[in-house]
């Protein structure tokens, strides 16, 4: 530990000499994987979807993409081969540059064209090598170079809740992450070897595996693990000073408390930069030591010249600039209010779900809308149910598609100490608009369905449900084009389980698993008037996040807790609080945004 610690004081020294540079390089290829990278791959995206009159991608149409849309596909797949290069080019652009600084030669054109000779010498056989690799590195990465690119390759929430929840895949999950962070370990000095020594792919992993072999790499896990433990007790400490301030400065009359609150967050905002800039220095520092003399030991001292001096001043000045513009309007506005939804008709288990008893307890805490779950039956009625078996529920092995509305509603549901009959969807819709509750119906499909079952739907049910103002959605795309022709009023959204990419559809909006649901896909929705709902939220950090975000509507299961997180987030709370909120959900789960 003390040799550890050592060597982190060693590492600070280097980055404080020349901290300004470090926080240049970082900062610079930060913002151009943002500002411009992230935006020309969704045009690209989009352009080749359109071109291809492909409206979305997900798990739905893959086959029918691949199958049908060959020219497509090449293009996607171009698009990943660039995407692995911009990752690989962004990750060499941080490691030469720390080489450079510290050997007092670093040059913008000389950046450039060595970590473009880079790309040349790769290979075509080393790009699925590369993929592998990142796939690897992703839990380690954000200690270097905190990426968007990497960061979005995640597994969904909702999955590894589902997962948890069962023994056998907990288990699965626990090795599977076990796998991941060993082979990560033993293969994370791939990339400097391939940055530092010019090796290629295949050969640097071949001898990150052999200097890590015998146990040799649990010295190098237990390094990282002090980084980011220094890391953390640095960041509590430096937060907790600047929200201590805070505070104090409260209490001072009029305005002042205001203007010391957005110095304040000013200061947390770029404080985390350079406290990331420091941790990815440090890093560098400690991975390559195995390496050999390929940092210098000592920084060496250079002079930079009048002209590189006022372009960092001037930038410097306008990102210090912004940063005070968007933490004055983030003290002193609330953004807008999403609208609550109950996920299936429930709020802190007070009933069984999809149920009219549950139902009519959870509207009296005044939800804007209740989601609901409708299934069509072997007479072809609708059910309301959204599982596609009835045993969990009932106890009964069958699908709704295997038996009559009137033997489906004869059954009795079981669930968080409380029993139902199953409801008819006319009974439910009947007893919601006599309580003028608005609803949220989910179409829930299968390859049973008849085949004039959604223009049924559209014929029976449209009018009345745009005359109280519910609304429809599904994971089934069809569902939103067929409902789209047959009733163009009424309101439908497109529920996604991923956020792969932007989709141009005839949607009126989107319903999206919250953690892959991000600010940018919120933000083009809204510049095409379509509205975005995050599901299932349930927990206050992420309910503040999502708020944050200007989701437009939260589903939730706990209903209560999100009201009192609504009525927190109105309300006119003092400026340190405000500030702890930042700290606690924003920095978590966005990049760098002076």
């Amino acid at each position: 530990m003390k040799n550890i610690l050592s060597e982190i004081r060693q590492g600070t020294r280097h980055f404080n000499q020349h901290w300004w540079i470090y926080l240049t390089l970082f900062v610079s290829v930060d913002l151009v994987i943002q500002l411009v990278v992230i935006p020309i791959f969704r045009l690209v995206t989009t352009f080749v979807l359109q071109a291809g009159a492909i409206p979305f991608v997900s798990y739905q149409n893959i086959v029918t993409i691949v199958s049908q849309h060959p020219l497509v596909v090449v293009a996607l797949l171009l698009e990943l081969v660039a995407l692995l290069l911009v990752i690989y080019w962004q990750f060499a652009i941080i490691l030469l540059g720390v080489r450079d600084i510290q050997d007092g030669t670093i040059s913008v054109r000389r950046l450039l064209a060595e970590s473009g000779q880079f790309l040349r010498q790769l290979r075509a056989s080393s790009l699925l090598v590369l993929l592998g690799y990142f796939v690897l590195v992703i839990p380690f990465a954000d200690l270097v170079f905190r990426t968007p690119l990497l960061l979005k390759v995640q597994i969904p929430a909702f999955i590894l809740d589902f997962m948890t929840r069962n023994a056998f895949l907990l288990m699965v999950l626990i090795i599977f992450y076990t796998v991941v962070v060993v082979l990560g370990v033993r293969y994370l000095l791939a990339l400097p070897l391939m940055v530092y020594e010019k090796q290629r792919p295949r050969v640097a992993l071949a001898n990150s595996w052999r200097q890590t072999s015998h146990g040799r790499w649990w010295p190098l896990l237990t390094r990282i693990l002090v980084i980011g433990l220094v890391a953390s007790v640095v960041m509590v400490v430096f937060y907790g000073l600047l929200v201590g301030l805070q505070f104090l400065f409260d209490l001072f009359p009029g305005k002042l408390s205001l203007v010391t609150a957005v110095v304040d967050l000013t200061l947390v905002q770029l404080g985390s930069e350079c406290l990331a800039v420091w941790i990815g220095v440090v890093t560098i520092q400690i991975l390559v030591q195995p390496l050999g003399n390929i940092l210098a030991t000592s920084p060496a001292t250079f002079t930079v010249s009048r002209g590189v001096k006022r372009t960092m001043a001037v930038a410097g000045s306008l990102i210090i600039l912004v940063t005070l513009i968007s933490a004055s309007f983030y003290l002193t506005g609330t953004g807008r209010r999403p609208v609550t939804i109950s996920h299936r008709g429930v709020a802190e288990e007070n009933g069984v779900q999809n149920t009219i008893p549950a139902m009519e307890k959870t509207h009296r805490l005044h939800p804007d809308y209740i989601e609901m779950d409708i299934h069509e039956t072997k007479d072809h009625q609708f059910v309301v149910m959204h599982d596609e078996n009835l045993k969990d529920l009932t106890g009964v092995n069958k699908a709704p598609h295997q038996l009559t509305l009137r033997q489906l509603t004869r059954l009795t549901a079981h669930e968080n100490g409380h029993q139902a009959k199953l409801a008819s969807f006319d009974d439910y819709l009947r007893v919601a608009h006599r309580l003028h509750q608005k609803l949220l119906i989910e179409i829930k499909t299968t390859p049973y369905d008849s085949k004039n079952m959604l223009a049924r739907f559209s014929h029976r049910y449209a009018s009345t449900l745009l005359s109280h103002h519910d609304q429809v959605q599904s994971l089934d795309y069809r569902v939103v084009t067929g409902m789209h022709r047959d009733a163009p009023r009424l309101p439908v959204i497109y529920i996604q389980p991923y956020n792969f990419t932007y989709p141009n559809t005839a949607a009126a909006g989107y319903s999206m698993e919250y953690s892959t649901l991000t600010d940018d896909f919120i933000n083009l929705a809204h510049l095409q008037k379509k509205v975005v709902y995050a599901w299932t939220v349930d927990q206050r950090p992420v309910m503040m996040q999502e708020m944050y975000d200007n989701v437009d509507g939260l589903i939730t299961n706990n209903l209560g807790e999100l009201n009192v997180a609504i009525q927190s987030y109105e309300s006119k709370q003092s400026y340190a609080r405000r500030i702890l909120n930042y700290i606690m959900v924003i920095p978590g789960s966005q990049e760098f945004e002076p």
